[in-house]
């Protein structure tokens, strides 16, 4: 990943680990502003459903955090899903989301 900063690729390595883990359709991480990783896969329950982007900034959030560096997702969709980005957004609105597909390469930053 030669366009992405060691600690943004980290990101993308953690959120590959947390979609090939559980088999899950995407995987996301989330790096706060001191530096903490949050990482969590898509939850598709009966009575709870949210992108992988979503529960990691939910988890992000349920630790305190109030900011965000960087995000990255790892999927096999060509586009950051709205509802996740807009977490993203929601903390931190110049926060990289970074796209990744599977094989880890860098697809698009938002």
């Amino acid at each position: 990943m030669p366009d992405l900063q060691p600690e943004d690729a980290k990101l993308v390595t953690l959120a590959r680990s947390a979609r090939g883990r559980t088999g899950a359709p995407e995987g996301a991480a989330v790096r706060d502003t001191d530096g903490r990783t949050y990482l969590a896969a898509t939850v598709d329950l009966p009575s709870l459903k949210l992108s992988a982007l979503q529960a990691a900034v939910a988890a992000a959030v349920s630790s305190g955090v109030e900011g965000l560096e960087a995000a990255a997702v790892v999927s096999a969709s060509g586009t950051v899903e709205d509802d996740g980005l807009a977490a993203v957004r929601d903390l931190t609105p110049s926060a990289p989301v970074h796209l990744a597909g599977p094989d880890g390469a860098l697809r698009t930053t938002v």
